[in-house]
């Protein structure tokens, strides 16, 4: 008599493992460890079982519809057994070729070469936005209308454009490694809307940022430490992450120079030489002072709560808001006020502000090379800004000081 759910359930274990027979082969085995459904059958002659799952989380009638699809692939010749074990293997396969293990084998590789923020916020979008809709797709079976689908999702243009940029090298990544033959990214490159470049705030004519210089030697309302760090980043054009993660190890006060290692630069990934960064007697004279109040921190800006080991990045972008410069100046913007004051006389070339600014070489060869070039003039165009800061926030009226030949 086939068995009910009511049998099943009642079932208690015995000194020994008995069977609960249902029809054609299928038995509830029921021992100390629980109750398992299987299932004999006879394949070329060979007498084997197969499980069907465990009760109660694989119930009678679930347990049935398993045991006559492996009844139907009995009848077309197939062992179930073996066409289980290849499916699990398939499973397995595809786990280990899914596009998340392929990223997740690409983000390591590239974190070697990036900064710790740089690894960690790509990995962050990876699991934001192509990890919960591609992560468990084999990679290889990725056509390129579900990319665009999973792309079209993202609410922000510019995240969307990134991300399709990271999922093409993931992809060339794993043709590269011989587990793919193609990039759908590919087909993709018009068909997401560009975004419209949004420069920093910044004020770009001597007189506005003059005005920006005396009130911000003014101002009374911030600590002493964030006063300095934001007048070290527009003496020095140095970019947040570069200034924040500063060591004193770095700073040379005989050399005169800041050579900030070139996996801390966005130019300088893969790249060994330093970024020199030439200090004015303006920008010494901060760094002396910040000695008094952080020298014992490894860090030039360490973190006063304790939460990180260096300054977060929104305290200086807090000052200049509570300064009235919200929308009209940023951290970031203080290097293209730098340039476009400089530029103003014609005083220096643009390959010497193209350097300073550590603005990316595509060719690596040339982006060594281009290190140390320009380093002189580079020299004597940051004694000339620095001199020009002081100039400008005293007040009195800014004349570019020449280069010398």
């Amino acid at each position: 008599m086939p068995l009910t759910a009511i049998n099943c359930t009642k079932a208690t274990a015995k000194e020994a493992p008995y069977k609960l027979a249902d029809s054609g082969g299928m038995y509830l085995l029921v021992k100390e460890s629980g109750k398992y459904w299987r299932f004999d059958y006879r394949h070329l002659g060979k007498r084997k079982t197969l499980a069907l799952g465990v009760f109660p989380e694989v119930s009678l009638a679930e347990a049935r519809l398993a045991h006559a699809a492996a009844r139907k692939a009995l009848r077309d010749g197939v062992d179930p057994g073996e066409q289980r074990a290849e499916q699990k293997a398939k499973a397995l396969g595809d786990a280990a070729n899914s596009f998340k293990a392929l990223a997740l084998a690409w983000h390591a590789h590239k974190a070697k070469t990036w900064s710790e923020s740089t690894a960690t916020k790509t990995l962050r979008q990876l699991e934001q936005h192509l990890f919960p809709k591609l992560g468990v797709r084999p990679a290889a079976t990725i056509k390129p209308p579900e990319l665009l689908k999973a792309l079209r999702a993202i609410p922000v243009a510019y995240t969307a454009t990134r991300m399709r940029e990271v999922a093409g090298q993931v992809f060339r990544f794993g043709i590269q490694e011989g587990k793919l033959e193609s990039d759908p990214t590919r087909d993709l490159r018009d068909a997401l809307s560009v975004p419209a470049v949004q420069h920093r705030p910044a004020l770009t004519s001597r007189r506005e940022f003059g005005a920006f210089l005396c009130d911000l030697r003014d101002f009374k309302s911030a600590d002493r430490i964030t006063l300095l760090a934001t007048r070290l980043a527009l003496l020095t054009f140095v970019r947040s992450q570069e200034l924040r993660l500063g060591l004193w190890s770095e700073i040379d006060f005989e050399a005169r120079e800041w050579r900030i290692p070139a996996g801390r630069m966005k130019a300088g990934k893969g790249l060994s030489q330093a970024h020199i960064v030439p200090l004015s007697a303006q920008a010494l004279d901060a760094l002396s002072e910040l000695q008094q109040l952080t020298g014992h921190s490894p860090f030039l800006f360490p973190n006063v709560t304790g939460e990180k080991d260096f300054m977060s990045e929104n305290t200086m972008g807090r000052m200049l808001w509570r300064l009235g410069y919200k929308g009209r100046q940023t951290l970031h913007g203080f290097r293209a006020s730098a340039r476009s004051i400089l530029s103003e006389g014609g005083e220096w070339t643009v390959a010497a502000m193209e350097r300073q600014l550590d603005h990316a070489e595509r060719n690596k060869v040339v982006a060594a090379y281009a290190r140390s070039e320009h380093l002189a003039e580079r020299r004597r165009m940051m004694d000339a800004w620095g001199a020009m800061v002081a100039e400008m926030e005293s007040g009195g009226n800014v004349v570019p000081i020449a280069r010398t030949a």
